[in-house]
């Protein structure tokens, strides 16, 4: 019962099932999608992002990095913008991000 909780639909909350939560074997390395925010060239969010595709390829995993130069604000471009179009391509592709 959700008698504290007036904003959630009940039938909308599942409880964790542990079965659902066992991992299924993948065919593919996990796909990683790194993402940082500086458009500085020498940005230490970039380096951090760098060391942690490093990282990450070491430890089997498959990654791409977006880089932000050229992501227009939000409301500030079309929808089909090149960059918009990009990262939403890169967040399908992903099954986890950084």
């Amino acid at each position: 019962m959700l008698m504290n909780m007036p904003n959630i639909v009940a039938a909308n909350l599942d409880r964790p099932d542990i079965e659902r939560l066992r991992a299924t074997p993948s065919s593919h390395p996990p796909r990683i999608l790194l993402l940082y925010g500086s458009l500085r060239e020498r940005s230490y969010s970039r380096f951090l992002t760098l060391e942690a595709e490093r990282l990450l390829k070491h430890f089997g995993a498959e990654t791409r990095i977006f880089d932000p130069a050229g992501l227009p604000l939000p409301d500030g471009a079309p929808e089909d913008h090149p960059k918009v179009q990009e990262l939403r391509e890169l967040s399908l592709w992903s099954e986890g991000q950084v």
